[in-house]
């Protein structure tokens, strides 16, 4: 074993991983320094999330060393990690929603008075640590009653406060708006001042470089580089994640658009969104812009059947029809992709093949038996198309990356030859190279006279990808725009109310 250097507070030796069928991480050397922020970055499977999960303590290797301050460990388990001074902010919070937070951030090792718990001291103590990472939340306060942003500054106060010296953080964007983004920015930028080490592992390519000090790049399980940020650019990064570099589309041009596939009149659901009237012409992409809240999401779920307090006029190919469930629409050729897609979108303990089908399950079942050829073979078209990172059809989605089991949410409705799809957030947590293929596969289904609408929280993407931009603001539409004649700026001032009735009518002349 070759001499550690003691200023790196993190160190792998030829880390190896293999899972059935995948090798994840494949002879993985890095060095981590003390009190910097350290980025991993690489495309969907590269083994990013595998890395930090060693680091953790929740993987243990198969082959190689982890050092902690220049000396080999093996973590049992991330108690263990713990208390090394390790800990995981994890991209989804693994917290006890119907407990306090005195009570979480104590559940591993609660104080005791003799035989039983002492909730005082628990809550002396977690108050203790909260303050000082200048976190003002109620020890007594239960955990399902926070934000995600504030779940995520309790995880850090509680990991900190037991005396963690490496943070590893694994996509802590992926549910939050810009100004918590903000706020966890300053979080990173004091912790780093007091010595304590981030890993941080991310997607969005921007973050990168507003809060890393050095990069570190897998591909396929290898390490392809480590470099100082100030040596890096978007494109350098990319080549070092892809191997090629990532063409940016040219905006779509206006195309004849067909008949109106989809037209909404007087949408309404109280306390949610107000009087929302739009079309969607087969071959056309609409974008839905929008800032958290302002009602893209409860929308869409309206359309697809899920919101039986909403009221108006829906017409899916000129036939009026009033949704009352996601069953009623899927027969009509509307198809949704939900923001939440472990939620929503899959079941995780089922296989590739049978997430796929599910939506054309009554297409290939025969007095309720399925036809096992057929779905098989409709799988694996979809499989194949999506570019699905898996072993096989019938590996457990619940052991994909976030961008695999995204483009088998997808592939289910690719399935099902929907003429509207609805598209919530599609590349959330999806790498860029994934995020050019769906885009590239969006812009298809619009050439095959699908109708398509794209919600998402990244601008230039809607500006990118889309035909026609809709603005929402508090519930309502603010204003439309076409794509190739829109800027940021101006969407933003329709997202947030800035734009008037009057300004408004002068743009759509």
């Amino acid at each position: 074993m070759q001499q550690p250097n003691r200023a790196n507070v993190i160190e792998t030796l030829d880390l190896t991983k293999v899972f059935p069928g995948v090798v994840a991480l494949n002879k993985v050397s890095i060095q981590v320094e003390t009190g910097t922020c350290h980025a991993l970055v690489g495309e969907n499977g590269a083994g990013k999330s595998t890395l930090g999960k060693i680091i953790g303590g929740l993987y243990r290797p198969d082959q190689g060393h982890l050092l902690v301050d220049g000396k080999p460990v093996s973590f049992a388990g991330p108690l263990q990690a713990t208390r090394a001074g390790i800990s995981l902010v994890h991209q989804e919070l693994l917290f006890c929603e119907n407990l306090s937070v005195a009570e979480n951030l104590c559940l591993d090792e609660p104080p005791a008075f003799g035989p039983l718990v002492d909730p005082k001291e628990m809550i002396r103590r977690s108050g203790r640590w909260l303050k000082a990472m200048q976190v003002d939340v109620d020890p007594n306060t239960l955990v399902g009653a926070l934000t995600v942003s504030m779940q995520q500054q309790v995880q850090i106060a509680g990991a900190v406060g037991k005396g963690a010296r490496v943070l590893i953080f694994d996509e802590p964007t992926s549910s939050l708006t810009q100004r918590e983004v903000d706020l966890l920015f300053e979080q990173i930028r004091r912790l780093k001042k007091e010595g304590v080490t981030c890993l941080y592992v991310s997607h969005r390519l921007e973050e990168i470089f507003a809060i890393c000090d050095r990069v570190t790049v897998l591909r396929d399980g290898c390490h392809v580089g480590t470099e100082p940020i100030e040596n890096l650019d978007r494109n350098s990064i990319v080549r070092m994640m892809i191997g090629r570099d990532i063409l940016r589309p040219a905006p779509r041009q206006n195309k004849p658009a067909g008949e109106p596939l989809l037209q909404v009149e007087g949408l309404s659901s109280p306390g949610k969104f107000h009087d929302v009237s739009f079309e969607v012409r087969a071959g056309e992409i609409l974008g839905l812009a929008g800032l958290v809240g302002a009602g893209r999401t409860e929308i869409a779920q309206a359309i697809f059947g899920l919101d039986r307090d909403a009221t108006g006029t829906v017409r899916v190919k000129g036939r009026a029809v009033r949704p009352k469930s996601p069953s009623q629409m899927m027969a009509h050729g509307v198809g949704l992709v939900p923001e939440d897609r472990k939620r929503h979108g899959l079941v995780l303990m089922m296989n590739s093949r049978e997430n796929i089908s599910l939506a054309i399950l009554d297409q290939i079942q025969t007095l309720g038996f399925t036809k096992a050829k057929q779905e098989r073979e409709i799988a694996a078209l979809y499989f194949e198309a999506m570019r699905v990172k898996a072993p096989s059809l019938d590996t457990p989605v619940a052991g994909l990356s976030g961008g695999n089991q995204q483009k088998l949410v997808i592939a289910k409705w690719l399935a099902a030859k929907c003429d509207v799809l609805i598209l919530d957030e599609p590349t959330r947590g999806v790498d860029v190279g994934a995020k050019s293929e769906i885009y590239a596969l969006i812009r298809e289904l619009a050439d095959q006279g699908k109708a398509v609408i794209v919600i998402s929280s990244e601008l230039p993407e809607l500006l990118s990808h889309t035909d026609r931009i809709l603005a929402l603001y508090n519930g309502r539409i603010t204003g439309e725009r076409k794509s190739i004649d829109a800027t940021e700026e101006s969407l933003l001032r329709l997202m947030t109310g800035s734009v008037d009735k009057t300004e408004e009518q002068r743009n759509q002349l």
